[in-house]
């Protein structure tokens, strides 16, 4: 037995067979359930003409669908690619076509744009569509519906042995530019990203897996999109120690529903992604959630987006029996490191981590930053490969320093004394106003602090005197409208005055990814019409 994903899944279904491992409305799947569906669903690809090396797009939203699809395209040794469900046409042609992908697993709604940009991808010619209220025509695209390609095909696992060395391609879209398709080895993202059996007590052997697989008592329940990493990244966490992936059927946010869906489901770790879940879930907890028991949520884990020190407070404040967790890493660096906050404890204004040992900051010259100086975030040992179809960008951001070999995705951070990294933020999005760096974050977190604003975002504009100007985008409380004195006022409570925002503008909402993530390049050129500015500035 190799760390081969499909095998180590595998070996957990032998191990817990009648246990649950899928939940999804109506839809309760053990792990044996679940295996003889995933096992239809690659015969079916494999019969399509899906095989080793082969991409599989997965344009779906959330539902045991998804995660089945990921591991029907590991056991063929092919590779599962996330779509973004947002997607205009153009992006949605732009990703299938830079991943080469040959088949599609798609929510049977989003058949239309397929349709579209169907005739730029020569390579895509297998289409599954998932069933859903919406009645698109499939016909154009010669699709199969989903529970009839399992209907048709063999329940049997008879598939060809894999490697610790098949891929496992995560696209990312980042900051600024188009996504970029990540690539690890499935050993590599196993221990990187999906736990490694239990993490801080990795196996050690892939055979191991069975023990933990015994002791799984974890019930998972992903807020956030599985298109993102942080989603599935979690919920193979849990599969593999045999534990139970909750997943709400909703396709929008409902923080009420959502605390019954804990309460009923007896969740005892909640994934999120930042402020934008949080806010929302912790003030639901005083109006229409407040006689909802979900004490047994015992961890909340917010991954991809940082919550505000005000919001996790709360949080803790609201659940004293949980830990509330901020896990950081990143689509080329896995998870490196975690703050923890409970109850009573003090918070840092800007975020801390205790990171694993192959983490560091590197100062300019990629040689180990000292205590104190602000340098990029670096982790070593288990790292991608490089981005697919990128020799330049790979290179770029995985450079090799003595023989060794670094992500460095561009996260600016120091050390501290106790050997815990603050973390400043992408260095794509600071603002340098002055010859001073300013990272969005932080000031984002202080406005946050202040009671009438709901939701910040923080930009840089051009400025002739300082070169770029901070300007804040702020989403008001409902019945709040508060003003520049006020908020610059409190944000100089928590910040040098030289990152307090010059400008505010008021927003109805802020722009936000569905994994939670802010976006800049909306903040920016909506910052550069509300003031007035010439469109050049928009960059």
């Amino acid at each position: 037995m190799q760390y081969n994903l499909a095998d180590l899944w595998e070996k957990v279904v032998d191990t817990v067979p009648d246990r649950e491992a899928l939940v999804c409305g109506d839809r309760r799947l053990s792990f044996a359930a679940a295996e003889e569906r995933i096992n239809r669903l690659a015969h079916h690809l494999q019969s399509s003409g899906v095989g080793p090396g082969d991409h599989v797009a997965l344009y779906l939203y959330n539902g045991t669908e998804y995660l089945e699809a990921m591991l029907a395209a590991f056991k063929l040794r092919a590779v599962p690619v996330n779509v973004n469900y947002r997607y205009v046409e153009e992006e949605l042609r732009y990703l299938l076509d830079d991943a080469d992908a040959k088949a599609v697993t798609f929510h049977r709604e989003f058949a239309p744009k397929l349709a579209a940009v169907m005739p730029q991808l020569p390579l895509l010619g297998t289409f599954v569509a998932v069933d859903d209220d919406s009645g698109a025509d499939l016909g154009a695209l010669g699709a199969v519906e989903y529970e009839a390609a399992l209907a048709d095909a063999s329940p049997e696992r008879d598939f060809p042995p894999r490697t610790s060395d098949d891929l496992y391609i995560l696209y990312t879209g980042g900051t600024t530019g188009m996504p970029k398709g990540v690539m690890w080895r499935a050993e590599d993202i196993f221990f990187g990203a999906f736990g490694g059996g239990g993490i801080g007590n990795e196996i050690k052997q892939p055979e191991e897996i069975a023990d933990r697989a015994r002791d799984g008592r974890t019930r998972c329940l992903p807020a956030c999109p599985f298109m993102h990493g942080t989603a599935h990244w979690m919920a193979f966490q849990t599969l593999f120690t045999g534990g139970t992936v909750i997943i709400s059927p909703d396709r929008h946010f409902d923080p009420v529903g959502l605390w019954k869906l804990i309460a009923r489901e007896e969740v005892n770790f909640l994934v999120i992604v930042g402020d934008a879940f949080a806010r929302p879930l912790v003030e639901a907890l005083d109006d229409g959630a407040s006689d909802i028991d979900v004490s047994g949520c015992t961890v909340i884990l917010s991954g991809g987006a940082i919550l505000s020190p005000t919001v996790k407070l709360r949080l803790a404040e609201k659940l004293p029996g949980s830990l509330i967790i901020d896990g950081y890493g990143s689509s080329e660096s896995g998870g490196q490191g975690q703050s923890v906050t409970v109850a009573g404890s003090d918070v840092h204004s800007a975020p801390r981590f205790a990171v694993n040992d192959q983490t560091t900051v590197l100062d300019d010259d990629l040689l180990p930053a000292p205590p104190g100086v602000v340098g990029k975030l670096a982790r070593r040992g288990r790292i991608p490969l490089g981005y697919y179809k990128d020799a330049e960008k790979t290179a770029a951001t995985f450079p090799v320093v003595d023989g060794v070999r670094w992500s460095v995705p561009g996260d600016h951070a120091r050390i501290e004394d106790d050997g815990t990294i603050t973390l400043l933020g992408r260095g794509s999005v600071s603002i340098n106003t002055g010859g001073e760096k300013v990272y969005p974050e932080e000031v984002e977190a202080a406005l946050k602090a202040h009671p009438a604003v709901f939701d910040a975002v923080v930009v840089g504009v051009p400025d002739e005197r300082w070169g770029e100007r901070v300007v804040a985008l702020v989403q008001p409380r409902p019945g709040a409208e508060p003003g520049f004195d006020e908020l610059d006022e409190h944000a100089r409570e928590y910040v040098a005055a030289y990152k307090a925002p010059r400008d505010v503008v008021l927003v109805e909402s802020i722009v936000r990814s569905p994994s939670g993530k802010p976006d800049y390049r909306w903040g920016k050129a909506t910052a550069v019409e509300r003031l007035g500015l010439p469109a050049s500035a928009r960059g």
